[in-house]
């Protein structure tokens, strides 16, 4: 007796649901991811060949373009960075000992740079630094 094949039938493999899981996927970790937020004060900083990069302080003060001045993150003039610095907050170590970073745009006339140093070393701030792009 003769036994006869049989055809298997082939079903397509249908991959639409697939796909759609995988960008549910794409889309769910999209939108949990948080981002970095970067401080919102644009200096464009000069470059220099012999920079070398230091630890961050607590004490930053920006200027930009415009010839704003910047206290960390708060907006001053010379008068109030003067206050403000009399008035911070060393938690135990002496001014001296204090790094402050000064980011002026490369715009910034040399001025306002030495009236900002000035106003750091009336206030007891002598180890100040002035950051650069690398």
């Amino acid at each position: 007796m003769r036994l006869k094949r049989r055809k298997s039938l082939l079903t397509p493999v249908d991959l639409t649901p697939m796909i759609d899981v995988v960008f549910q996927l794409i889309l769910f970790f999209l939108v949990s991811t948080t981002f970095a937020v970067l401080p919102a004060i644009s200096v464009k900083l000069p470059d220099s060949e012999t920079a070398v990069s230091e630890e961050v302080s607590s004490i930053t003060v920006t200027v930009t373009a415009g010839e704003k001045i910047y206290f960390n993150d708060r907006e001053v003039s010379l008068k109030t960075l003067d206050k403000a610095l009399s008035k911070y907050d060393t938690a135990g170590k002496t001014k001296e000992e204090i790094p402050v970073n000064i980011e002026a745009d490369e715009k910034v006339p040399n001025g306002v740079i030495v009236k900002i140093f000035d106003v750091l070393r009336k206030n007891g701030f002598i180890a100040v630094n002035l950051r650069t792009a690398v």
